[in-house]
C-alpha cells in the first residue's frame, strides 16, 4: 500500500480514537493557516486508488478488442491562497496538480490507449485566479478563472470527482436583492476541463433561483454555449438550453419523516458554431422520502435523442448522473431513459454515509434496452477535515445491446475506487 495512504490512515485512525487530541491538533492548523479575519491558505490533499475492467462484447471486426484492465494509483494536491477582504475586494489563487505513483491507464490524452479510460491526466496548472468586489448592496462581482456550480451540477459545474477539476474562464455576477432571490447572471470565455485542455467558448449564463419557504426552490435558467474552438467535434458541443426546475421537500411529519420531490424539465436546441440543427428536451423526476436515518428515492432521467442531435450538458458534472461507471457522459445517438433508485443511510453520528443505487437504462422511447448498473459507496467522515471513501460500479450490458454500434451501450464495466482525503 502506498506510503501517503498509510499515512492518511493513520491520521485518521488517530482522529477517530482521540477526539480531544484531534480538536485541538486540528485547530491549531486551522490558526496556523488564517489570514486576517476572513483569508487564509487552502490545502486540499487526494489520495485515490482505481480500478477499470471492461469487456466489450463479441471481438470481430466492427468490435475492436477489450481494453487491458486500468489501474490508477494517484495523489491530487491544491494549494490555494485567499487573501483578506479590503474594501470589499478580495482575491484568490490555487494551484492543483495530480502525480501517478501507477499509471497503468488510459488518461484521456493519448497515453496509454490500449487500456481503460480513467480520466486523471498527471498534470500541474492554474485552476483558480479571481478577484470579487462586495461593495454594492447584497451583490458579488467575481471575474477571473473561478469554480461555478450551479443546482446540482447538471448544466454548469466543477466535474468534482475527477482529480483535477474544471474551472472557467469567466465573470459572475450574484445578486440578493429580491425577496427569497438569487440571481446568477455571468459569462464564460475559457473552460479549462478536468483532463488539463482549454475550450474556447462564449457562453452568457442565468440562473434565477426563488426559495418557497420551507418547501424548496424553483428555479429557472437559460445557458448560451457557443463553442468556437478549430476541433469540429469541439464546435458541435455548441447549444442553448432553457429550463424550469422544482426542487424540495417537506417540512418533517411526525418528527422523523418527510417527502422528497424533484420536477424538472428543459429544451435544447443547435446554437452558435454548431452545424447540425436539433432540438431535444430533458426530463428529470424524483419522488422520496426520509424515515429516520434513511433515504428513499425512485427517479426518472430522460435525455432525448435523434438523428440529427441528443441532449447534452458538456458543462455539467456528468458522472453523478446516470451510473457511476461512466458509460454515458455522451447521450447516444437514440436518447436515454434512466430509470433508477436509491436507497441511503447516514449512521454513527451522521459520520459514515452508505448508499445503493440501481439503474435500468433503455432509450427514450423505452423500447431499446441498453443495460442495467449497480452502485455502491460507503464514506467515513472524521471531523471536518479527514474522510475515507470506497465506492463501486458495476454496468451489464443487456444482450439486445450487444449487436448494436453504440459503444455506450455494449460494455460491460466494472469500477472499483478506494480513497483518502484531507482538506483545510
Amino acid at each position: 500500500m502506498d506510503t501517503f495512504f498509510k499515512r492518511t490512515l493513520l491520521s485518521l485512525a488517530i482522529v477517530a480514537t482521540n477526539s480531544a487530541f484531534a480538536s485541538d491538533y486540528n485547530k491549531t492548523i486551522e490558526d496556523a493557516l488564517k489570514i486576517g479575519s476572513d483569508g487564509g491558505i487552502k490545502a486540499d490533499i487526494n489520495y485515490r486508488f482505481e480500478n477499470v475492467d471492461q469487456f466489450s462484447g463479441v471481438i470481430s471486426t466492427t468490435n475492436p478488442a477489450n481494453p487491458k484492465t486500468a489501474n490508477a494509483n494517484t495523489i491530487r494536491t491544491r494549494f490555494g491562497i485567499l487573501s483578506p477582504s479590503f474594501h470589499g475586494v478580495q482575491g484568490f489563487a490555487e494551484y492543483e496538480g495530480t502525480h501517478a505513483m501507477q499509471s497503468d491507464y488510459n488518461d484521456a490524452r493519448g497515453h496509454n490507449t490500449g487500456f481503460s479510460t480513467i480520466a486523471d491526466p498527471v498534470y500541474n496548472e492554474l485552476n483558480q485566479l479571481w478577484l470579487s468586489y462586495s461593495g454594492l448592496p447584497d451583490t458579488l462581482i467575481k471575474g477571473g478563472r473561478q469554480r461555478i456550480k450551479f443546482d446540482d451540477d447538471r448544466f454548469i459545474g466543477n466535474v468534482g470527482w475527477r482529480q483535477l477539476e474544471t474551472t472557467f474562464d469567466s465573470a459572475l455576477i450574484t445578486n440578493k436583492s429580491l425577496p427569497n432571490t438569487t440571481i446568477n447572471a455571468g459569462y464564460i470565455g475559457n473552460v479549462q476541463t478536468f483532463t488539463a485542455t482549454t475550450e474556447n467558448i462564449n457562453a452568457p449564463i442565468l440562473n434565477v433561483n426563488y426559495k418557497l419557504g420551507d418547501y424548496g426552490n424553483l428555479i429557472g435558467y437559460g445557458y448560451w454555449l457557443d463553442y468556437t474552438d478549430q476541433n469540429l467535434a469541439i464546435r458541435n458541443k455548441s447549444n442553448q438550453t432553457f429550463g424550469l426546475r422544482l426542487n424540495g421537500a417537506t417540512p418533517k411529519i411526525y418528527t422523523n419523516y418527510n417527502l422528497l420531490y424533484t420536477a424538472e424539465w428543459s429544451i435544447q436546441q443547435d446554437y452558435g458554431h454548431r452545424t447540425t440543427s436539433y432540438e431535444a428536451n430533458r426530463f428529470n423526476m424524483m419522488g422520496g422520502f426520509n424515515a429516520y436515518f434513511m433515504t428513499f428515492q425512485g427517479a426518472m432521467e430522460q435525455l432525448n435523442g435523434n438523428g440529427s442531435g441528443q441532449f447534452n450538458t458538456p458543462l455539467g458534472t456528468n458522472h453523478a448522473f446516470q451510473g457511476w461507471a461512466d458509460l454515458f457522459l455522451i447521450t447516444p445517438k437514440d436518447g436515454i431513459r434512466d430509470v433508477f433508485g436509491t436507497v441511503s443511510a447516514k449512521v454513527w453520528d451522521d459520520s459514515l454515509t452508505i448508499a445503493g443505487v440501481y439503474h435500468d437504462y433503455t432509450d427514450d422511447t423505452g423500447n431499446i434496452a441498453y443495460g442495467k448498473e449497480w452502485d455502491f459507496q460507503a464514506t467515513k467522515k472524521f471531523g471536518k477535515h479527514y474522510s475515507v471513501m470506497a465506492k463501486y460500479a458495476n454496468y451489464i450490458a443487456d444482450n439486445t445491446a450487444r449487436t448494436a454500434s453504440s459503444a455506450y451501450t455494449t460494455t460491460d464495466t466494472q469500477k472499483i475506487w478506494i480513497q483518502g482525503n484531507i482538506n483545510f
